[in-house]
């Protein structure tokens, strides 16, 4: 819903150890997770729809097994990105959000101007401070 300037409120910021946290009530958060970035992962996140997906690269891993969440994710609309393993703690998102460095992104994230190399906890200001987000 729009306020009296027809801006849309920031997206809710939700902060989960464990992307199965996120059920449809979550549908256009952002989501900080601690949990990696495989398929099953993305299963959960499509779930619930979060605006943006961020996992843990998990070391990325045979057949970037760690990234498989980033395709699919964006094979149903919805952006996704990692931070790297060296950056932040798999399985804490408290860590994700404020030690997390972007390692890869989808296309749809990249839109966001989410890249790698960008701090997790500035991308999260900026998208909250974004107004047009869905």
């Amino acid at each position: 819903m729009a306020d009296s300037q027809g801006q849309r409120p920031p997206p809710v910021l939700r902060v989960v150890d464990s992307i199965t946290q996120l059920g449809p009530l979550d549908a256009g958060c952002l989501a900080v997770s601690g949990s990696h970035g495989g398929i099953s992962s993305a299963q959960y996140a499509l779930a619930a729809r979060p605006v943006l997906s961020v996992f843990n690269d998990a070391g990325v891993g045979l057949d970037q097994a760690g990234l498989a969440a980033l395709p699919f994710l964006q094979s149903h609309g919805l952006a996704a990105c990692t931070v790297a393993h060296t950056s932040a703690r798999i399985g804490e998102a408290a860590s994700t959000l404020a030690d997390g460095v972007v390692s890869h992104v989808n296309a749809l994230a990249a839109t966001l101007g989410i890249h790698a190399g960008q701090r997790c906890c500035d991308l999260i200001v900026a998208l909250q401070q974004d107004r047009q987000l869905p």
